[in-house]
């Protein structure tokens, strides 16, 4: 039994969505699609409209102006954690995809530690008094005859 190619199709771009600080190279993703390189390309583009280089590349920029705006991690930092191994080529597509740099993106927005989620089982932990001084807590138990 075949699939059809747009259902191979789908398990790569799936791939690259997983995968996308791996080092990931087109072969990979035509390997996962059971393509060749050449005709995987053809065949994504057709479907998705952009190339597989293009597609994993702008998974890889998203994910990079999230890490920005969430973290407080170096632009280097950020690059390397999205799978780019250039600063001076992310920089360059992040300014086309996002129209400024990534050190501008991060300052146009507000810094990470005023939109940190704390999560609420954290909030009530600290939020519940460290010394106890209920008289219960004094009392000695009840020895049983």
């Amino acid at each position: 039994m075949t699939l059809p190619s747009s259902r191979h199709l789908l398990r790569a771009k799936d791939l690259a969505d997983a995968r996308y600080s791996d080092p990931l190279a087109v072969s990979d993703l035509a390997a996962a699609a059971g393509l060749s390189p050449a005709h995987f390309s053809r065949e994504f583009r057709k479907a998705f409209g952009e190339s597989p280089h293009q597609y994993l590349l702008s998974r890889r920029l998203e994910r990079a102006a999230s890490l920005l705006t969430s973290t407080d991690w170096t632009v280097a930092r950020v690059c390397v954690s999205v799978g780019l191994s250039s600063v001076g080529s992310f920089t360059v597509s992040f300014g086309r995809m996002f129209g400024m740099s990534p050190t501008a993106y991060r300052a146009a927005h507000p810094p990470a530690a005023e939109v940190a989620r704390v999560p609420a089982c954290v909030v009530r932990s600290w939020g519940r008094p460290q010394v106890r001084t209920f008289r219960e807590d004094m009392r000695t138990p009840a020895t049983v005859d």
